[in-house]
């Protein structure tokens, strides 16, 4: 890792939340590949996806310097349980650390199925950020796994590579616990809390948690409200300015999928 890189972790630590981004059923603004209960296939194997929301929150932490964020996606979801899919979401944090995107390319894909009262998916997604231009790369390749008991979603997720910039960081995990209730009349509750460990830098390691109401408005339409915090070191999860981008806030959004 450059030195110039490692001060701007200082500032905003490099880091890039349960179903697709600003779902009824999600964290805010999530990769649609971010820890999702197992779903039956949708009518038509391919879907897209717009979103706008108040705050890319990433396991909790801002992506987006704590303004609004766009993003949009692509899914193909095959009947005999097998999805591919890419998302792409406007970001800042690489901006704070001196290169030059302003955009987060996901591609992923895995299988989902049942055993029993079981739901399961596993997968790998990669994150990426092109022609970022950062002495080191940012780009990180994760696998993953979660279980599905009722509303309850247990999902661990491992990274193959260093985990977006930390230098020596291969095998980090995460792993969060979340559970779906259905309200009735389009309306949803996600409760959610995580653990993000980085290897060989515990300082930056932290826990974050949510709880989103969903609302399905019909036509391809849902929106949602979340409350989102973390016990993120407030020094090493800043923007340049110094607000602290894993602070508890109101994330709201809205999202069409045809």
């Amino acid at each position: 890792m450059t030195t110039a890189f490692n001060k701007s972790h200082q500032l905003i630590a490099g880091m890039a939340l349960l179903a697709a981004a600003m779902s009824a059923s999600a964290q805010t603004a999530t990769p649609p590949a971010e820890s999702a209960p197992a779903a039956a296939a949708p009518a038509s194997p391919l879907s897209f996806n717009v979103g706008l929301i108040s705050d890319y929150r990433y396991r909790g932490i801002s992506q987006s310097r704590l303004n609004p964020a766009l993003s949009g996606g692509v899914d193909y979801a095959h009947s005999s349980g097998f999805y591919v899919g890419t998302w792409l979401s406007s970001i800042q944090w690489i901006k704070d650390a001196g290169g030059d995107t302003s955009a987060e390319w996901d591609v992923y894909g895995g299988y989902k199925g049942t055993a029993g009262p079981i739901g399961y998916d596993v997968g790998v997604l990669r994150y990426m950020y092109p022609s970022n231009k950062l002495g080191v790369s940012p780009n990180t390749t994760e696998i993953y796994g979660a279980v599905t008991w009722e509303m309850v979603t247990v999902k661990y997720s491992h990274s193959v590579t260093n985990l977006f910039g930390f230098d020596n960081s291969k095998n980090s995990g995460y792993l969060d616990v979340s559970a779906a209730f259905d309200l009735g009349n389009g309306w949803s509750l996600t409760p959610h809390v995580g653990r993000q460990w980085i290897k060989n830098n515990g300082a930056a390691s932290y826990t974050d948690y949510s709880l989103t109401v969903g609302k399905d408005l019909g036509s391809g339409f849902t929106a949602s409200a979340a409350i989102v915090g973390t016990d993120a070191s407030k020094s090493l999860y800043a923007t340049p300015s110094g607000r602290f981008t894993g602070r508890t806030g109101l994330v709201v959004g809205i999202k069409y999928t045809f």
